[in-house]
């Protein structure tokens, strides 16, 4: 493969939502770009994207592929990209290295939901796009009702650059309007027939033509003042005009194929090489800093690594931008996050598993690499004296949770020496050790995100394992003002042990003042604060710890003892085990012994005393409520909200949105926990959402009763 220069590479994400054919038209694209003799299968298991066995299992696509093909003096790096809202993460890290999106639409069903999650995601990047009806040889195809509802939800941007002229069975003819000519395509592999378009066809044709010249039009100048003097364009302005359009995310393009008989799949090609933005179209990145890096070969080396893959036989295969300079094989750089020093001692472009070495890559490009030391997905690798770092990725939230254990307990080591290193390449995998619940948890984006874990754990690694619900990691807190004294005292010979604590809790909220005296019955105690600290707890809210004795009773070196000991207890809650929070603790009184009170007397005094007070200060438990948006479509509306209704769930508002309805509702974070599959099942898979952590708020009774009476039950055994 030749060396391109900049301005002759354009970088393309192949997006859209599970079976709307991605695999089968990447298939087809390199068969027609020469870059493979026989076109695989997702059915034969033999596709050039689908190529890990995980993959061929499930008959969908895990990971990005990434494929190279040379059309027309130009090199279109292409990312084959996961349908599945599971995989999104793999999405975001190819749209990130491109700069255009290629969504491909089914054209049996048109606009899905998978469609609407793709655009939110390519829009919140701000990159171009364009659309492909693919499957138009189905038999329930509609081109024209794809292209209303395109243009009805994303507007007077969506113009169609062709349209079927025998739409199902028998597809085989296709209308270029921007070409304005008939293409007839006669056999797989095949150049089409092209003829002048049919009298009958001729009106519609150029009407959609000249919509296209004025889209064109409008994105220059010049072009501009031509079509207001000829109302015409020559072809090579059009694509002028188009190409300038995409850059500016005024125009969503729309051509039609049929991937599965490679019916006008050379003609998208052929479109993509004249059309899509070049990397010189597109805004240049910025580094860490904020400053502008442009995508000069002349410029000093640096790389950014957007995915890592790990193959047999091979190991890691590392996958890189070049954002500046010309990278060869043999060159030394920094990784500029790490401090390590990295030898690219290969070099390659990649058709799947497939890669054949190359010299050299100028900036802009995409490439591999393999046998590297100590590279991860978001490093920057640099020359020398280079200091630029690069943050490109922004993954989307998880969804999904589970536990993970061994089945054999003695594997717990190995077991997240894998699960850290298949995080490194898929990060949206994210794997949290919880001191707090006492677990191994796995996050991911869905079931089947987690499920696809589980079978190369089980498959690849070997290593047998169990997925288990989560604990809820629900906080305690106090909703009364109460006190209690506690003494401790110890003799075994010798010194002993002597400490007691006097002491008040009450709720607290940011900004409450302390009352001076508080009564209890027909006492009555008067604070006089020494001292006050305000701890900030790591898994919210606050403990406030005053010091209010008086007289000496305890020696103001107990009292970080004293506190130490709540701290403990508030680690570890009285009611359910789990973490207190939002108290305010008055230490107004105690004892002490001469000799015998120590440190560890007045902790446990001040943990006990603290235990019996918080019981009797009307102790609730809280639980984590999360914000979730549902996007689904309108006949399963009324099913959606009912079952957010019957997980405790309040509805906070209903809006249309491109199409689809969205309903915004607050959830307890216990009733999400298999959420993503009832959806699924709910809606027949039409249905997607996203949740984000909201606040704690007070668990009904009935509910606090029940986790009460759990942990007396684990307790008691």
């Amino acid at each position: 493969m030749k060396t391109y220069q900049t301005n002759e590479i354009k970088n393309i994400a192949i997006v859209g939502c599970s079976g709307s054919g991605k695999t089968t038209l990447t298939e087809a694209m390199l068969y027609e770009g020469g870059i493979i003799k026989r076109r695989g299968s997702v059915a034969a298991k033999n596709t050039v994207s689908d190529y890990f066995p995980v993959e061929q299992e499930y008959g969908y696509s895990v990971f990005s592929t990434v494929f190279q093909i040379e059309q027309a003096g130009k090199k279109l790096n292409l990312i084959d990209c996961p349908g599945s809202d599971d995989f999104a993460g793999s999405m975001v890290c190819a749209m990130e290295v491109c700069n255009l999106a290629m969504m491909v639409i089914n054209g049996q069903y048109g606009v899905e939901v998978g469609t609407q999650n793709c655009f939110r995601y390519i829009k919140k990047m701000k990159k171009p796009m364009m659309f492909v009806v693919n499957q138009v040889d189905n038999e329930k195809c509609e081109y024209d009702t794809v292209i209303e509802q395109l243009q009805s939800i994303y507007g007077a941007k969506v113009v169609p650059v062709q349209y079927p002229l025998n739409a199902g069975p028998g597809f085989s003819t296709i209308i270029d309007v921007l070409l304005m000519k008939k293409l007839t395509y006669t056999g797989e592999g095949q150049a089409p027939i092209v003829e002048d378009i049919p009298a009958e066809e001729y009106e519609k044709a150029k009407a959609l033509h000249m919509e296209l010249v004025e889209k064109a039009a409008e994105n220059e100048e010049g072009l501009m003042d031509k079509y207001f003097e000829s109302e015409e364009l020559t072809t090579d302005e059009i694509r002028m005009g188009a190409r300038m359009g995409l850059s500016t995310d005024s125009v969503y393009p729309v051509l039609c194929c049929s991937a599965a008989t490679d019916v006008a799949v050379g003609r998208l090609l052929e479109f993509l090489a004249n059309v899509a933005p070049e990397v010189d179209d597109m805004p240049k990145p910025k580094n860490i800093d904020g400053e502008v890096v442009s995508y000069d070969s002349s410029a000093p080396t640096s790389i950014f690594f957007y995915k890592t893959s790990v193959e047999p036989h091979i190991g890691e295969v590392n996958y890189f931008k070049v954002i500046s300079g010309t990278l060869k094989a043999g060159d030394d750089l920094v990784n500029a996050d790490r401090g390590s020093k990295e030898r690219i001692a290969q070099l390659y472009c990649s058709a799947g598993a497939n890669r054949v070495a190359v010299d050299e890559l100028k900036a802009g490009d995409l490439g591999c690499t393999v046998k590297l030391k100590d590279v991860k997905i978001g490093n920057t690798l640099n020359a020398k004296d280079v200091n630029h770092r690069f943050s490109l990725v922004k993954y989307p939230a998880s969804k999904y949770s589970r536990a993970i254990k061994p089945v054999n307990e003695s594997d717990m080591e190995k077991l997240m020496q894998i699960l850290n290193r298949m995080h490194e390449e898929d990060p949206t995998w994210i794997v949290e050790q919880s001191k707090e619940l006492r677990q191994t948890i796995v996050y991911g984006q869905g079931e089947f995100h987690l499920r696809t874990l589980k079978w190369r754990l089980e498959h690849v690694e070997k290593m047998q394992v169990k997925f288990e619900e989560p604990k809820i990691p629900y906080r305690e807190t106090i909703t009364k003002v109460a006190r209690a004294d506690y003494r401790h005292k110890k003799q075994s010979g010798g010194a002993g042990q002597f400490g007691e604590v006097h002491l008040i809790v009450e709720p607290y909220e940011e900004g409450k003042p302390m009352p001076e005296v508080y009564r209890f019955g027909n006492q009555e105690f008067k604070i006089t604060p020494k001292g006050s600290e305000e701890v900030t707890l790591d898994w919210g809210g606050k403990l406030v710890f005053v010091n209010s004795v008086v007289g000496g009773a305890i020696d103001a070196r107990f009292m970080p003892a004293i506190l130490k000991g709540i701290m403990e207890r508030m680690e570890r809650g009285p009611l359910t085990g789990s973490y207190a929070r939002d108290v305010r603790v008055i230490v107004y009184d105690g004892k002490m012994h001469p000799v015998d009170s120590n440190e560890i007397s007045f902790m446990l005094a001040g943990r006990n005393a603290f235990s019996e007070a918080f019981r009797n200060a009307g102790p609730k438990v809280l639980e984590p409520i999360y914000d979730v948006e549902v996007f689904v479509p309108s006949d399963k509306m009324g099913d959606v909200m009912s079952d957010i209704q019957g997980r405790r769930g309040m509805i906070m508002g209903m809006e249309s949105e491109n199409g689809y309805e969205k309903l915004v509702a607050k959830v307890p974070l216990k009733e999400m926990a298999s959420y993503s599959t009832s959806l699924s099942s709910l809606t027949g898979g039409r249905a997607s959402f996203i949740m984000s952590f909201s606040s704690y708020e007070l668990v009904p009774t009935d509910v606090q009763n029940k986790l009460v009476e759990e942990l007396s039950v684990k307790d008691d055994e």
